[in-house]
């Protein structure tokens, strides 16, 4: 070999050794750490506190003019939304593994990681528990980390979860196609991608709820949907919630949407309707199946919306909006599915729907034409989990980054309200 060439190719890798000496990468990922807590001590820990920064908003819901935004696993913020262009956090209403709520009268029911607590909330500024019934949640799920409730020591075996950023030297060849998370290495790809009035007089009195509520009130009951059953409450004694019917399901069940006597229940793999004539003994008509993915539905007159998303809690199904026929409720046909980028919560206010894209944005779609759904608007530079339109033409969102509220009298141009940000952002 001459010598030219020899000292070619060890300025080659000589050049290829300092890129991999070189090159540094910023990661983020979550990090999870077991922790245990006490009932004991969760049941202590339920208190009004003075308002706060919103930090990590789940999910929403409405009575009036009160708005409450579940600040995930730590409780509820109540706000004074009497002006949308201006709400006012009032109050802040710590519960411990808090995820859901419903409220009728001056009654909040709110979950309490096994437990379900009743609030009086007359006063929003000393917001008191009158009832509780206990260990009645086996298990439960936020965010994707699930919990477990040990019977034997009396605690939650739960897990913290901390986004961690690094920076690490990594090679310049694959500097650009993972992130390390302590141990395992994450697909980038995989990783981003990670109502109106139900019409019945019996419900008077109560809020309303965004798609992705696994609380429901009917009649006398407060229905609760879990990871493979559905569990009713007697609440003819609003303060006095009694535990009542447990209906097994199936499994990974999401969320349940009431509309007139029916209930619509959605889960990884499909679309369960239930005859709810009987409030005390909910029947089941019929199941749409699909490919497994994460599942909300909203319902007007004889017409299903269903969102199906992808991501690492939906074992990477489909993407798409899907409009389904009920005319025959025990036979739900697929009339047409829509592609869409990474669908969450969704909510209609017919012949519009709106449509939460989690990091892409929020959608107005108008659906009147069940084959040739047209897009009116899509926002973007916002964070949209979860939608509530409402009888006045104003839409509630919440997402990662706030809560918005808009303007929706013009479905094609959509003004914003009003937003509520969050402190700090972790993704």
């Amino acid at each position: 070999m001459n010598k030219p060439l020899l000292f070619s190719l060890f300025l080659v890798c000589l050049l290829q050794w300092s890129c991999t000496d070189q090159c540094t990468e910023t990661r983020k990922y979550k990090r999870f750490s077991p922790v245990t807590v006490s009932l004991a001590e969760i049941r202590q820990g339920v208190r009004t506190e003075t308002s706060r920064d919103l930090i990590n908003p789940g999910k929403i819901y409405t009575k009036g003019n009160c708005l409450f935004i579940n600040e995930m696993k730590e409780g509820l913020h109540i706000v004074d939304n009497t002006n949308p262009s201006a709400p006012k956090m009032v109050s802040f209403i710590k519960i411990p593994g808090n995820g859901d709520m419903a409220v009728r009268g001056n009654i909040l029911y709110a979950d309490s990681y096994s437990d379900l607590v009743a609030f009086d909330i007359s006063n929003p500024l000393d917001v008191k528990e009158i009832s509780r019934e206990k260990e009645v949640f086996p298990s439960g799920m936020f965010d994707g980390v699930s919990w477990f409730l040990n019977t034997t020591t009396g605690a939650i075996n739960d897990q913290k979860v901390d986004i961690v950023t690094e920076t690490r030297k990594v090679s310049c060849e694959n500097a650009n196609n993972s992130w390390w998370g302590g141990g395992i290495w994450f697909d980038r790809a995989a990783f981003n991608s990670a109502a109106p009035s139900t019409g019945n007089s019996a419900n008077s009195g109560q809020g309303q709820a965004g798609s992705m509520a696994r609380f429901a009130l009917y009649d006398r009951y407060l229905y609760t949907v879990g990871q493979n059953d559905m569990l009713l409450f007697d609440i003819s004694t609003p303060s006095k919630p009694a535990r009542s019917t447990k209906i097994s399901i199936g499994w990974g069940i999401e969320t349940i949407f009431p509309y007139r006597d029916k209930l619509f229940i959605g889960s990884t793999t499909g679309m369960f309707i239930y005859d709810n004539s009987n409030p005390e003994k909910p029947e089941r008509l019929s199941t749409f199946q699909h490919a497994m993915s994460c599942d909300p539905v909203v319902v007007t007159d004889n017409r299903a919306y269903v969102t199906l998303r992808s991501g690492t809690t939906c074992n990477r199904g489909l993407n798409q909006l899907d409009v389904i026929d009920i005319t025959d409720l025990r036979n739900p046909r697929l009339l047409k599915s829509y592609p869409m980028q990474n669908p969450h919560g969704l909510g209609v206010d017919y012949p519009n729907l709106y449509l939460c894209e989690g990091t892409h944005g929020l959608k107005s779609l108008n659906v009147a034409n069940d084959f040739d759904v047209k897009q009116m608007q899509h926002l973007t530079g916002m964070d949209a989990y979860d939608v509530i339109p409402l009888a006045n033409k104003t839409l509630m969102m919440v997402g990662k980054d706030g809560l918005y509220q808009f303007d929706i009298s013009n479905p094609s141009s959509l003004r914003q309200l009003s937003k509520i940000p969050v402190k700090r952002l972790d993704i």
